[in-house]
């Protein structure tokens, strides 16, 4: 195995070019287990550490630009009320050490279905940006995974940043393991309310072949709200309709039986998921639209 460490940016494109088969490390927390266990032995190893570029972050007018090896412990410092949903799953990540050294890049690179910022990225509409020496181009997050630990980068190309839109509205995040830390998904769900837009974005991991979003749910539960006028009037859910949406969620999942859980409990687990996540999310979003219309007036 062959050990390549580019000085910079440029470098490190160069290099995969060169080298196309290259696995790409920076936190090492997914790879350095697979080769620990003997589950891939590449030819190259790509060492990303001392290319400073991808462990910066720009917050901008509307989104944030996250650079792909930004820590999982500095997305929880400092980037909580940009990217709430993200920010609540980055703590729920392993433990303080790989806290410390995974970032996002990470995640979308090993497209495991139950990496923990997937349900996060889907539900606030990501896009992740790809860069090869032939140019630079941004992947819709909904594109992005292609199978089972597959995703849609080319052989030649890197993750360089995700960028993703600030919050406008509410974010959730929560995860079934089968302890509290340390632990790989059972299942996981996010959501994230769009009042501008007046939709609801979801995301689902390790329930599926890949992170998937519940597309009929957020479809059934945006007519609800718009034909009800919730929005506007800021009412608290109905429980048919919350649960006719925790019933579509647990519909979206394709799980399997392994030694984490059976596929029933998978989707049970994403239904009840899914119900809570909405609860809290509508609430907070109730309160904020409550102290902003004391007299409730039109949002």
């Amino acid at each position: 195995m062959d050990f390549l460490r580019p000085a910079s940016w440029e470098e490190a494109l160069a290099a995969k070019a060169a080298h196309p088969t290259a696995v790409p490390i920076a936190g090492g927390t997914d790879v350095m287990v697979e080769i620990n266990f003997d589950h891939r032995r590449p030819e190259y190893l790509l060492d990303l550490n001392r290319v400073g570029d991808l462990y910066e972050w720009e917050v901008g007018e509307d989104s944030v630009r996250l650079g792909a090896s930004v820590p999982y412990t500095r997305i929880m410092e400092n980037l909580r009320a940009e990217l709430p949903g993200l920010a609540i799953a980055s703590h729920t990540v392993a433990s303080p050490q790989i806290r410390n050294r995974g970032g996002v890049g990470g995640n979308l690179g090993t497209a495991s279905p139950a990496g923990d910022a997937h349900p996060a990225l889907l539900a606030a509409g990501a896009e992740v940006e790809a860069v090869s020496v032939r140019g630079s181009r941004r992947i819709p997050i909904d594109d992005f995974y292609t199978g089972v630990k597959r995703n849609a980068l080319a052989p030649d190309e890197l993750i360089r940043s995700v960028h993703i839109k600030k919050a406008e509205g509410p974010q959730q995040f929560s995860k079934v393991g089968t302890r509290n830390a340390m632990v790989i998904a059972v299942c996981a769900f996010g959501l994230a309310l769009h009042p501008e837009t007046r939709t609801v974005r979801t995301g689902i991991g390790s329930a599926a072949p890949t992170p998937v979003r519940a597309r009929a749910a957020e479809e059934f539960l945006n007519a609800a709200l718009d034909e009800g006028g919730f929005w506007e009037n800021g009412k608290i859910i109905t429980p048919s309709v919350a649960k006719q949406f925790a019933d579509l969620c647990a519909a979206a999942c394709n799980p399997i039986d392994d030694v984490r859980g059976t596929a029933n409990y998978r989707r049970h687990a994403v239904g009840v998921m899914a119900r809570r996540t909405l609860t809290w999310t509508w609430e907070s979003y109730r309160g904020a639209r409550h102290a902003s219309h004391p007299k409730g007036g039109a949002a």
